[in-house]
């Protein structure tokens, strides 16, 4: 078999530009890499010029499985900002009132089609999945068979000349323009921010342990009883055991220290430090306390905390049954976010619990959930998931002149949402691990790109030299534009502290490398408080707005 019949066999020109589209991916330009999304997409226009074709069944197929996982990988979040409030909402409903707007305006003055209009707003915005329900939508148009092959190549090709702009454009918003307009320091107000939530010195050193144990003679301590000491420190600090004429004793709340003891603690390593500084010196004790301890992790489903600090879960229980335990960790969508006595929670949240096992134990029944080990996906739960947004797919309904179909996208996506959601109340049933999830979200993705741009073929040349030097341009407006006015809302309107409000910025743009570097120029994770909340709407409601742009350019280009 020759060469060329390698590169136009249908399987064969689907790993290639997966595997080299991931190679290109990794090239860098200044901090930010290109990413596999991109470097597919790129692959797949080139190999397109051959003719190669990958069948609509197997598009479809990958573009449900990714958009079902990313529903379901939100849903959990998504829900609990709706019932919450949604604060932060406001910045994804910004990226698309200001984007929609001026896509819009870039039709009218450029006389776009459908088609590109799209791919602008997706590559701009760095969503992909706009690609998918824009091209059911362009499918449901009252076209020829021509035209329609026009439009959905014109998406690729937009998106492609576009998405790195809008890539670059939103990396360097958050980490450079917006603190250089200000004049204010990340890094400073991030630091003072992880204090003003209690971390104090915790989080400068991430290789430093959260809890740690010390041992001090008795000093000022003595006379009193471990609840005395214990309670003025908010239960920040226990006294795990006391080394008192060569034996070690446990202690209970009524425990009274002795002149000559030497007490034991465990806690959050500076509330533990400030507590030392009432005590006698501290003493070296390398030797085991034989007081068993031990983390679970629970997805947080109770609902009288949800928009609460952290601190606050100790008043869900007698001191006696919450002593001694400790958040270590709280994991949102996958990032972890500062685990401080002042963090917000919110339902969906997978908090790591450390303390005495029976206690322990007896918190996550409290709490919510244990997350299950169990690493299988139910592919029961999974079918069934993906076939329920089939049929939500085949819903209308009219805005105005409009007549709108959520189609495979937005069906697929609402499932993944209300399926997530039930895995999080019921995580027994419907095992979708986050491995699996991610997995799927980035397969289906690649291979629904790299269909996208082979089918684009040799009209995405043509679309290049019409409007190549527009597209750079459009995607650094469409991509900024929105995130200007973010800050000027955030920071005017709302008072958003700055890093949070950045971390939601990037959010409303759905751009992972985005808050990557922006922690690293925060020092701390502070900013993902924000991207987090942002994210999750915003993975919800850029995909819904495919359709709507498809309907309208189509109708303002006549």
């Amino acid at each position: 078999m020759s060469l060329f019949s390698y590169l136009t066999d249908p399987v064969a020109a689907l790993f290639i530009c997966l595997g080299l589209g991931h190679l290109i991916g990794r090239l860098r330009i200044g901090p930010v890499a290109i990413g596999g999304v991109c470097g597919t997409l790129f692959v797949a226009l080139a190999l397109g010029q051959f003719g190669v074709r990958l069948p609509v069944e197997l598009k479809d197929t990958a573009f449900a499985l990714f958009i079902y996982a990313l529903g379901f990988t939100a849903g959990p979040q998504f829900f609990a900002n709706i019932r919450g409030g949604a604060r932060y909402a406001v910045f994804p409903l910004i990226e698309v009132t200001v984007a929609l707007s001026l896509t819009l305006a870039a039709v009218a003055f450029f006389q776009l089609d459908a088609g590109t209009a799209a791919g602008l707003f997706a590559g701009s915005a760095t969503e992909s999945a706009v690609l998918g329900t824009a091209s059911e939508a362009i499918s449901k148009l009252d076209l020829d068979p021509v035209q329609s092959e026009e439009m959905l190549a014109n998406i690729a090709t937009a998106y492609s000349l576009t998405y790195l702009f809008g890539l670059i454009s939103i990396v360097v918003f958050v980490t450079q323009i917006a603190p250089a307009m200000l004049r204010r320091n990340v890094r400073a107000e991030a630091a003072a921010l992880l204090d003003k939530l209690g971390g104090g010195e915790e989080g400068v050193d991430t290789s430093l342990p959260v809890i740690v144990e010390r041992a001090f003679e008795a000093g000022d301590l003595a006379g009193q009883t471990a609840r005395e000491f214990e309670e003025k420190r908010h239960w920040t600090v226990v006294i795990q055991g006391v080394k008192r004429d060569g034996k070690l004793l446990p202690v209970d709340l009524d425990f009274v220290i002795q002149p000559d003891d030497i007490v034991l603690l465990r806690g959050r390593r500076s509330t533990l430090i400030a507590a030392g500084k009432i005590l006698g010196r501290e003493v070296q004790y390398a030797e085991a306390t034989g007081f068993p301890v031990t983390t679970a992790e629970v997805i947080l489903s109770r609902r009288e905390v949800f928009g609460r600090e952290s601190r606050e879960l100790r008043r869900l229980a007698r001191p006696e049954d919450q002593r001694g335990i400790f958040v270590t960790q709280i994991r949102r969508m996958g990032h972890d976010i500062p685990a401080l006595p002042k963090t917000i929670l919110q339902e969906g949240d997978v908090l790591t619990l450390f303390g005495p096992e029976e206690s322990v134990k007896r918190a996550v029944k409290g709490l919510g959930e244990p997350l299950p080990p169990d690493e299988v996906t139910d592919f029961t739960f999974l079918g069934l998931g993906i076939l329920v947004g089939l049929l939500i797919g085949h819903l209308s309904f009219r805005m105005g002149a409009l007549d709108l179909t959520l189609g495979l996208g937005g069906g697929a996506l609402l499932s993944g949402l209300l399926f997530g959601w039930l895995n999080m109340r019921f995580p027994r049933h419907g095992a979708f691990p986050e491995a699996a999830a991610h997995f799927a979200k980035d397969f289906g993705l690649t291979v629904f790109i790299a269909a996208i741009g082979l089918g684009a073929g040799p009209d995405a040349i043509k679309l290049i030299k019409e409007y190549g030097l527009v597209f750079p341009v459009l995607g650094i407006l469409l991509s900024t534009a929105p995130a200007f006015v973010s800050l000027f809302v955030g920071l005017k309107l709302m008072r958003v502290p700055l890093p949070i409000l950045l971390g939601a910025i990037a959010g409303q743009h759905c751009s992972t490398p985005a808050i990557s570097a922006l922690v690293n120029l925060a020092g701390n994770a502070t900013p993902v408080i924000g991207y987090t909340v942002t994210y999750a709407v915003a993975n919800v409601l850029l995909p819904l707005t495919g359709p709507i742009i498809v309907n309208l350019a189509h109708a303002l280009s006549g």
